[in-house]
């Protein structure tokens, strides 16, 4: 066997591996249904702090009416944590008991 320099049998390269950068995890919003805040209120909320449009505004108002609970967004726990106060704060100006909690996804 030759020693020519293109024989790379004990050639060791150093690698560099980058860390994988992991996704920081979702939350899921979840707007509660209770039997005193009025739907047309749950609709403004969702347009105005979901960015819904009035049709998807309703779907979701009406799943939350017919099934106690609907999932409004899945923002970063920042995000959603935000959202969740924002409608707590308007919900409670407006004296309403509705609720909104997020949990992860």
């Amino acid at each position: 066997m030759t020693n020519r320099p293109d024989d790379r049998e004990d050639v060791d390269l150093a690698v560099k591996t980058r860390p994988k950068t992991q996704r920081p995890p979702l939350y899921k919003v979840l707007l509660l249904n209770d039997d005193f805040t009025p739907m047309e209120f749950v609709v403004h909320i969702l347009e105005r702090l979901f960015s819904m449009t009035h049709a998807q505004a309703i779907e979701i108002m009406l799943t939350v009416h017919r099934k106690g609970i609907a999932v409004v967004g899945v923002y970063s726990h920042e995000i959603a944590e935000t959202k969740v106060a924002q409608v707590m704060e308007l919900a409670r100006r407006q004296q309403h008991p509705l609720q909104c909690t997020m949990e992860k996804e």
